[in-house]
């Protein structure tokens, strides 16, 4: 039976709005710490380049199992408890990680860290549970673009600590912002009843229950994981670029090429806008237009910093909106199993992450630059054939009213 809901007093303020975007921002930033540092590792821990590339990946890995396993206890648990839980974790990897003597410790204490660093992915169903239905687009919108500035800004801040104080440092000034966050969650969140209640065992398998009963949700996973493996492609062997010849730039520097993506901050929260005004599909494929056009002119960036930073704006406006519309589809499709879609949606989203970070070490290896901005292009065109095929069809989300759902059960009704 389906626990009893509790409607929060206050719901979704604008304060508990940037609390939760900022909190979503510090956990998924954990998973990229390392990746302006791969060389800066790698020196110090006497291995090569490539070899600390698989560290990135690791950390990817390692989330996509926390995701698929802790995420969807944000069904049945209280998230005013389970978040600061999270974030502690979290921050004993990460202290794990800055003491760490051996690149095998090293990958060990980031696959932990990838495990216990899911808050973000249980803070985002949460907004969209406090969220008005009118407004959970941008509500979502805001929390996701915390998300990408996360991603993008410990690029930036990573590099330049690490210049000032070493590598470590950055982990153990992480460890200690995750503590501070869970003290500040743990009183800041509302109380809200667990959406159902089901037998762990139970509870993972409906994960996997949502994902074949649903065709929109399918679809919409190959374009997340899709958008993903081009994210995290492109960055990892910009990582390669920078600090090899022509350029050769510090660790510091590198990093300050993740500000250049924060305009995708911008267009997350006018991408939450589109779904609520319905023109998310239309919007998706608009998203993916602008990535493939990014890929092509990416080719031509070898040795130009100024196309560097024009394909870096263009990109992350792209893969931050198509991300964006993705979740928000499919948070529409029902109202008590938020956690699980998320789930389901993070896990392969990271999943491709992690494939997209170990296909840009093998395809610098292979043929440089140019083989790794012929793979994006190639992403992007089968990303745009799945958008083409799905969007009259598998890609429409149609929703059930919120009576009619039952225990993790997705219905199917009308469309918005």
């Amino acid at each position: 039976m389906a626990a009893p809901r509790m409607t929060p007093p206050s719901g979704m303020s604008t304060r508990l709005t940037f609390l939760f975007a900022l909190a979503a921002g510090v956990a998924v930033g954990n998973l990229y710490w390392a990746q302006p540092l791969l060389g800066f590792i790698a020196g110090d821990l006497r291995v090569t380049t490539a070899t600390a590339g698989w560290l990135v990946t690791a950390t990817q890995l390692g989330y996509a199992v926390g995701v698929l396993l802790l995420v969807p206890l944000g069904d049945v648990l209280d998230r005013r408890r389970f978040v600061p839980i999270m974030l502690l974790t979290s921050a004993a990897a990460l202290l794990l990680c800055a003491l760490a003597p051996s690149i095998g410790v090293l990958l060990l204490a980031l696959g932990v860290l990838g495990v216990t660093t899911i808050s973000g992915q249980i803070l985002t169903p949460l907004a969209g549970d406090l969220a008005g239905d009118a407004q959970r687009g941008r509500i979502v919108g805001v929390v996701g673009s915390g998300t990408l500035t996360g991603i993008l800004a410990s690029r930036t801040i990573s590099g330049l600590v690490a210049d000032a104080a070493g590598w470590r440092t950055i982990f153990a000034l992480a460890a200690v912002l995750a503590v501070l966050l869970a003290i500040v969650l743990y009183r800041a969140i509302p109380p809200l009843a667990p959406r159902t209640r089901l037998p762990y065992a139970q509870l993972i398998a409906s994960v996997g229950a949502v994902v074949v009963r649903e065709r929109a949700v399918r679809w919409t996973l190959v374009l997340g994981a899709t958008g993903f493996a081009a994210f995290s492609l492109f960055w990892t062997a910009l990582t390669f670029l920078l600090s090899g010849p022509p350029f050769r730039y510090p660790a510091a520097v590198i990093g300050l090429f993740g500000l250049a993506g924060l305009a995708g901050v911008l267009s997350g929260l006018r991408g939450g806008r589109l779904h609520d005004r319905g023109w998310s599909l239309p919007a998706t494929g608009a998203a993916w237009v602008l990535a493939l056009t990014a890929f092509v002119v990416a080719a031509f960036a070898v040795r130009s910093v100024v196309v560097i930073i024009i394909v870096i704006v263009m990109l992350d406006v792209a893969l931050q909106t198509q991300a964006l519309l993705n979740r928000a589809r499919l948070f529409a499709l029902s109202h008590e199993a938020r956690s699980r879609l998320n789930t389901a949606l993070a896990a392969v989203n990271f999943v491709g992450a992690a494939i997209g970070s170990a296909a840009a070490t093998v395809l610098w290896s292979a043929g440089g630059w140019t083989a790794v901005t012929i793979a994006g292009t190639a992403l992007c065109c089968f990303a745009l054939i799945v958008w083409v095929r799905g969007r009259r069809g598998p890609l429409v989300i149609r929703v059930a009213p919120p009576e009619n759902a039952i225990q993790g059960a997705l219905p199917i009704g009308h469309a918005p």
